[in-house]
């Protein structure tokens, strides 16, 4: 009995719809392990993601930390320069006030209204007593008496020296022929009279003074011989007015010797018939005499 062929088509149809079928099955799907992977490198990435946000947020916030110390750091210290500055103020006032050096110069007193003026006392003497004047120190006021009204002296030059040294109001003329012989080691040099006039300045200034020394060790206006009117007591105790010299050392630099032995300076000195000066450094002897000199 001959064998249907007609339903041999159908299965091969059948079966190659199969295979396609399977071999599209078979293309699309894939390994467990490859799936695995895929999706723990993709929670990976979501993690470093979130880890890179994360990181970024802390930043900002260290940033703005670190801005909001800088701020409060800055803050306090301003605040606390005020403060040291209010202190070192209130500490500098405080000093001013402590060494406050009262003036020398006193305010002048108000004078009171006519309403509040006090009745003033009568009294029989309008002068109040001057307190005495001692006569033993020099008197550098302006006197008038060497220098006219001040102590510059105008040169011929044009140009002016300031004179250290104003006659006293005691200064007086000698009456008697003082002298002075100047010595140099054992000879006789030069002979001076000093009766001329109440004063004779000495230095090393030819232009201002009356006796002049050219000893580089003298100074300028080195020293002055002046005869005053003294007042002295006699024997029976009455007083009696007489001319004596004295000298008195300008302040010089190497001093003024009588006798050997330095003065002191800017005090009228006496001198006495016989006396021995020396100026500064020289070894010139100034031997001091008069004509009643025995």
């Amino acid at each position: 009995m001959p064998r249907d062929t007609s339903a041999s088509p159908k299965r091969g149809s059948r079966n190659q719809e199969e295979d396609r079928s399977g071999r599209r099955g078979k293309g699309n799907s894939r390994p467990n392990h490859e799936r695995g992977y895929e999706r723990d490198s993709g929670r990976r990435r979501r993690d470093k993601d979130d880890d890179d946000r994360h990181a970024r947020h802390d930043d900002y916030h260290r940033r703005d930390d670190r801005r909001d110390r800088g701020r409060d750091n800055r803050t306090s210290g301003r605040e606390r320069d005020r403060k040291d500055q209010g202190d070192y103020d209130r500490h500098r006032r405080r000093r001013s006030r402590d060494n406050v050096v009262p003036s020398r110069r006193s305010a002048s007193p108000e004078r009171p209204s006519s309403s509040q003026r006090p009745d003033r006392v009568r009294s029989g003497s309008r002068s109040q007593s001057r307190p005495a004047v001692d006569k033993a120190k020099p008197n550098f006021a302006n006197s008038g008496l060497l220098a006219a009204e001040t102590n510059a002296v105008k040169l011929t030059d044009g140009t002016s020296t300031i004179l250290k040294y104003n006659e006293p109001p005691e200064a007086r003329k000698p009456t008697l022929g003082w002298r002075l012989y100047v010595f140099k080691e054992s000879e006789q040099v030069e002979l001076l009279h000093i009766h001329r006039q109440s004063a004779y300045l000495i230095g090393r200034d030819r232009a201002v003074t009356d006796i002049f020394i050219e000893h580089p060790s003298c100074s300028k206006q080195h020293a002055v011989i002046q005869h005053r009117q003294v007042t002295e007591k006699d024997e029976f105790g009455g007083s009696k007015s007489k001319n004596k010299p004295f000298i008195i050392d300008l302040e010089s630099t190497n001093n003024t010797h009588v006798n050997d032995e330095v003065i002191p300076t800017s005090r009228f000195y006496e001198l006495k018939a016989g006396d021995v000066i020396k100026f500064g450094l020289s070894n010139r002897e100034y031997v001091l005499l008069h004509d009643d000199a025995t």
